[in-house]
């Protein structure tokens, strides 16, 4: 299942920025951050994708989800430019990002090689 993200909560599982601008990520196990809009075809695409890898690495990996129509703050402090964009956020180093609704099998393959799962 994934998990949407406001901004409070935000602070509070991933990374507080008006604290830090270092980052240090705060989960206890590494993330995607998928930052989509209801209205963004591709996200649309996406979703149900997201959902599998959610199961599919249930225990390992926490897929959360930031509706930018909602969170601009959010989108602007990744600074966000296109949607689908997905921040991989490994519990130790810094984070990676892609643009675009890619493959589950390429999505997988950034999993095992950014999360070592």
């Amino acid at each position: 299942m994934t998990i949407e993200l406001n901004k409070e909560l935000f602070l509070e599982k991933v990374f507080n920025y008006e604290e830090s601008q270092d980052w240090n990520y705060k989960g206890d196990l590494p993330c995607i951050i998928d930052f989509y809009a209801d209205w963004c075809n591709p996200c649309k695409m996406l979703a149900p994708v997201l959902e599998q890898l959610s199961e599919e690495y249930k225990d390992k990996v926490i897929i959360y989800k930031v509706n930018t129509e909602i969170e601009r703050e959010l989108a602007a402090a990744f600074a966000v430019r296109s949607i689908p964009t997905l921040v991989f956020c490994p519990v130790e180093g810094q984070v990676q990002m892609a643009q675009g609704a890619l493959p589950k099998m390429q999505l997988q393959k950034i999993i095992r090689e950014v999360f070592e799962v």
